[in-house]
C-alpha cells in the first residue's frame, strides 16, 4: 500500500467529504415566577460541501503517547503458524520457528494486502534489495499480513513475487496480537477490520534484533533501505 505521507492510514482510499458547520445560540430563560415560561431555542444549521479530500484512517495514539508493543528487542519471538498456497494452490503452512531457528530472519508487517503503500512501496522494496540484505547474511525475508491464504496468493501473483520474499498469512492474527501490534480498523469507513501496524524486524535465531514499528499504516522507518542500514 515514496514514503507514506503521514502516520496515518489514509494513503488507503480517498473520497470526498461533507463538513457541516453548527452555530448553536440559547437565550437565557426569563426569571421563573408563578408563571411558568422560557424562550424559544434558536438553532441554525449551515451545511456546504468541501472539496475532494482524502479521507483520515489514523489510528495513531495521540502525539503524548508512545506507541509499543509486547515484543522487544532481546525477547524470543512467540511460535506462531501461517499458512499460504503452494504452486498447486493447496493450502501449506509454516511456523515463526521454521523461519528463525538457526537464521538470520527479516519479518516484516503491512496493513493489508491489495492497499497501495503495501504494494507499490513496501513489499517492492524488499523485493529489489533481496540480493543486497542476503548478502548481508539473512536467510529468509517474510512478510506478513492479516489476510487469508487465497488472498495472500492472489497478491502475491500481482504482485510478480516469487521467492525472493515469502508472502505469509497471518489469517487470525494470531502471532499480531501475540506481539502486541494490532491495528483496529473496524470503525473506519471502509471497514478493515482489525489488522496489523506496518513493522520490520530482524530476528537472530528467533530473538529480536532490532525491531522498528511504524505508527498504524505509515512508512516511515521499516523498509529494506531502513534494515540496511542497520545490518
Amino acid at each position: 500500500m515514496a514514503t507514506s505521507s503521514l502516520t496515518t492510514f489514509s494513503t488507503l482510499f480517498t473520497s470526498p467529504t461533507t463538513t457541516a458547520t453548527s452555530s448553536l445560540s440559547l437565550f437565557r430563560p426569563h426569571s421563573l415566577s408563578s408563571k411558568f415560561s422560557l424562550t424559544p431555542l434558536s438553532l441554525k444549521l449551515n451545511h456546504h460541501r468541501s472539496n475532494l479530500k482524502p479521507l483520515s484512517f489514523s489510528s495513531s495514539p495521540p502525539s503524548s503517547t508512545k506507541i509499543s508493543a509486547t515484543i522487544a528487542v532481546g525477547d524470543k519471538l512467540p511460535d506462531s503458524t501461517f499458512s499460504y498456497l503452494d504452486q498447486s494452490g493447496e493450502v501449506q503452512t509454516t511456523t515463526v520457528s521454521d523461519l528463525t531457528k538457526g537464521k538470520k530472519a527479516i519479518i516484516f508487517a503491512v496493513p493489508g494486502a491489495f492497499t497501495p503503500t503495501c504494494s507499490q512501496k513496501h513489499v517492492p522494496g524488499f523485493v529489489e534489495k533481496s540480493s543486497e540484505l542476503k548478502a548481508k547474511g539473512v536467510d529468509t525475508i517474510a512478510c506478513i499480513s492479516v489476510n487469508d491464504a487465497f488472498v495472500i496468493s492472489a497478491w502475491k501473483k500481482d504482485l510478480k513475487v516469487n521467492d525472493e520474499v515469502l508472502l505469509l498469512s497471518d489469517g487470525n492474527g494470531d502471532f499480531t496480537r501475540a506481539i502486541g501490534v494490532e491495528l483496529d480498523l473496524s470503525d473506519k469507513p471502509v471497514g478493515l477490520g482489525v489488522r496489523s501496524r506496518r513493522y520490520a524486524l530482524l530476528a537472530e535465531d528467533g530473538v529480536v534484533k532490532f525491531f522498528n514499528l511504524e505508527e498504524g499504516g505509515a512508512f516511515t522507518n521499516s523498509g529494506a533501505e531502513d534494515l540496511l542500514k542497520l545490518l
